[in-house]
């Protein structure tokens, strides 16, 4: 399907909305596609529904999607903006052949990547359903207008963190929209969270079953501030640490959440002592099992209801195989193997000759080893016998599946081992952005606001908590720059974040800093700074005469 001028066209709700149920907490998980034949008014809550539902759903149902990549659960947006952000870079390496994939692994990608090119689609889908919503209903509610602000300003910060320089409209039009220079995109989010976020819902801890569940509070209009005041650097030119320390900090004291620190405060596990609290926040029950209060905005999923291939069931199935299932058994029968670490992220938890001698490479050995429960890694046999370690760090042969290590972050089964609602579909949430996030963000935005390149005490204690939960016992009084970086490494590991954290610290394009695979090359090359920012994709150039490609493509 191809949508010439899908940024500005209006998408007609009665062909895509989803009903996700905002106004009821005895329904909040409810999809429910509309028969376009028997709809052909507007309805607001489904419209902003499906603003919410474009992040994480194929359009259709399962298996069907508005986007022909060849693989429907290739075209979910959390999924593409997933690969582009975490295949790139020194965490994650996939041996797929899916369209665009290897691109990415390598940094090769050109304007003709079909993975690029789907995530502008689905990020301009996602404006264009925004732009209905507040054109068309925006007298309906004004919570529900100001969601809809919030929702266009995250799809518009994902392409300006991604393409720089991308098409811009306020408006539903057939008319195509102008381009517009990274400064001045981020200029406009800016101004319209600022302008909209006071009639937000007010911050409050919620978890299934509650009111308002899964819908966007005034904390996460702040989180979004502080990400791009964060990067204000990369998109201005003029870096404003104060105000990515002053919107962390709203978020850590005024959004109601704490760092989920388990149920034992003396060991930092789960109630039955299985789980870690960190394995906790990307588990099946993160929902109402306590990591709930560390979210600051998550997309909320359950099963069969909220089908995806592209969402939670993807973060699980594309990291796990059925060998790692016979020693840690799971509540689906998905389990694809695909997305593996790079010896790099490995090292950011154990020094690599350390790591060769241990006897096996199960889960629980290696975070011994490390001494941080956030160490989730496997690469041991099949039988759980130990001393075969059978898959390699080298990832020297993409093809095979147990070349690369595996990790083990992402559980389908819930930290109080009840059911699951499916045995294909996960019930994991998403946590886009997390109070761990904040923490972080504040000591990088002290650090460098000081000139001191070190971390004062406020953001030394909030590393020091985050790895106080984590059981790793090696607390500072101060943290570098560069430490700050690794941490958020060992935090935020293929959470979609590393490839902003890099270009941030000058390690991505035209840089030194190496890492495996990079750029083709085994030991890690380099590669120029224009893939910085990705390249327009080529049918939008071909489609919109107003857009001229980013520099170096």
């Amino acid at each position: 399907m191809n949508l010439r001028y899908l940024i500005s066209n209006m998408v007609p709700v009665a062909a895509l909305a989803l009903s996700l149920g905002l106004n009821s907490c005895t329904k909040d998980l409810d999809v429910e596609p509309i028969d376009p034949s028997k709809n052909t008014t507007v309805d607001a809550e489904k419209l902003l529904n499906k603003c919410y539902a474009e992040f994480t759903l194929e359009g259709y149902g399962p298996g069907s999607s508005e986007l022909d990549l060849g693989d429907s659960g290739l075209s979910v947006l959390y999924r593409l903006m997933w690969n582009a952000n975490e295949l790139t870079t020194d965490e994650a390496i996939c041996g797929w052949t899916d369209k665009g994939v290897a691109d990415f692994d390598y940094n090769t990608y050109t304007s003709t990547n079909d993975c690029l090119y789907g995530l502008w689609w689905r990020l301009c889908l996602g404006v264009s359903l925004c732009n209905q919503y507040i054109q068309e209903c925006s007298d309906y509610n004004p919570q529900m207008t100001a969601e809809a602000h919030f929702l266009r300003d995250l799809y518009y910060y994902y392409l300006l963190d991604n393409y720089g320089n991308p098409a811009y409209t306020e408006e539903v039009s057939s008319d195509n929209p102008v381009q517009i220079s990274s400064a001045e995109l981020f200029s406009k989010i800016v101004a319209d969270l600022e302008a909209n976020m006071g009639n937000m819902l007010p911050p409050s801890v919620r978890k299934k079953g509650e009111a308002n569940y899964a819908r966007a509070d005034q904390s996460a209009a702040w989180m979004l501030l502080a990400r791009l005041y964060l990067n204000a650097e990369k998109y201005t030119g003029t870096p404003n640490w104060a105000k990515a320390k002053e919107y962390a900090a709203k978020v850590i004291n005024e959004s109601g959440r704490t760092i989920w620190m388990g149920d034992n405060a003396t060991t930092h596990k789960s109630a039955n002592g299985s789980y870690s609290a960190y394995q906790m926040l990307f588990m099946a029950d993160n929902d109402v099992s306590g990591a709930y209060n560390e979210s600051i905005f998550a997309f909320a999923t359950e099963g069969a209801t909220t089908a995806s291939w592209g969402s939670s069931t993807f973060l699980f199935a594309s990291t796990w195989d059925g060998n790692m299932m016979s020693i840690y058994p799971g509540t689906t029968d998905q389990k694809w193997g695909g997305n593996r670490t790079r010896k790099d992220l490995i090292e950011k938890f154990i020094d690599i000759n350390e790591f060769d001698a241990l006897a096996d490479w199960k889960t629980e050995t290696i975070v011994e080893a490390a001494g941080d429960d956030r160490a989730l890694f496997f690469g041991d046999n099949a039988d759980g016998s130990g001393g075969i370690k059978d898959r390699k760090y080298t990832n020297d042969v993409l093809s095979e599946f147990t070349t690369g290590i595996a990790t083990t972050k992402y559980r389908s089964n819930r930290s109080d081992e009840g059911a699951t609602t499916d045995t294909k579909f996960l019930d994991n949430d998403i946590m886009l952005f997390r109070l761990a996030e904040a923490y972080l963000i504040f000591a990088e935005a002290e650090a460098r606001e000081a000139g001191s390149n070190t971390t004062l005490a406020q953001g030394t204690q909030y590393i020091n908590t985050l790895r106080t939960r984590a059981n790793n016992a090696n607390l500072k009084t101060a943290y570098t720059l560069n430490e700050v970086l690794d941490e958020r490494a060992r935090e935020l590991y293929f959470e979609g974040l590393r490839r902003t954290d890099l270009i941030r610290y000058g390690y991505y394009g035209d840089s030194n800093y190496r890492w495996q695979l990079k750029g083709g090359v085994m030991e890690g090359g380099k590669f120029p700074a224009y893939r910085n920012i990705f390249p327009i994709p080529e049918t939008e150039l071909g489609a919109n005469t107003n857009l001229k490609q980013n520099p170096g493509y």
